[in-house]
């Protein structure tokens, strides 16, 4: 890889995309018609089966030790959400994951992501890592909310803090480090589906910065 010296401006509209898509992999918006939570469809909320996290042959995500993943309170106290949760947060480790391996081709992206969802996550962790920049520090994940609307689809919204987290040179290893304003902080909604499988895959997100919601 050539290095490119790299103006702070730049690199803080490289972060901003570079962790927006690494916790989700993509999409600003969804049709009108795909159902996901806070959506008012009049429609009663059903409980899905839990399905033990065991039960499924999972791939191995390795972060590298630069990179941390907080997630708190990431629990609902409810099985069959905490069983959704759990998958919501294997697919942003997921993403993550494959920024830093540098391979958008990882079998744990189409593991946690189907359809234009998929799609989209693979076409963000390539345009980084053309970019030349990879992820480090740390990712907070936090109010979280899900509802289960039948067996085999849910919705699940929660927030991120990217106040520590920072887009890193590949090549230098260099860090640029940007100020903490009110766009570090994301709200994502999305939609996931159980496969076959039993896991609770993300098949549309959606995301918008410095939402209320999400701001201390």
């Amino acid at each position: 890889m050539k290095h490119r010296s790299v103006p702070v401006a730049a690199a803080l509209v490289t972060i901003t995309a570079l962790l927006l898509t690494a916790c989700g992999g993509g999409g600003d918006s969804l049709k009108a018609n795909d159902k996901i939570l806070g959506a008012d469809t009049g429609e009663t909320t059903a409980s899905a089966s839990p399905t033990p996290s065991d039960a499924v042959d999972r791939p191995k995500i390795a972060l590298p030790d630069d990179l941390t993943d907080e997630f708190e309170d990431w629990k609902a106290g409810d099985a069959a959400k905490d069983i959704v949760l759990a998958d919501v947060r294997q697919r942003i480790d997921a993403t993550n994951y494959a920024i830093t391996a540098d391979n958008a081709e990882l079998p744990v992206l189409s593991f946690y992501y189907s359809g234009a969802a998929l799609a989209d996550a693979k076409d963000w962790v390539r345009s980084i890592v053309k970019d030349g920049y990879s992820i480090t520090g740390t990712n907070r994940y936090y109010n979280t909310k899900v509802e289960v609307f039948n067996s085999s689809s849910a919705g699940v919204v929660y927030c991120e803090d990217q106040g520590k987290a920072y887009a890193k040179d590949r090549e230098t290893n260099k860090v640029y480090k940007t100020p903490v304003t009110s766009k570090s902080y994301v709200l994502y909604t999305t939609r996931v589906e159980k496969n076959k499988q039993g896991v609770w895959q993300t098949t549309k997100l959606a995301s918008q910065r410095g939402r209320k919601s999400c701001t201390p």
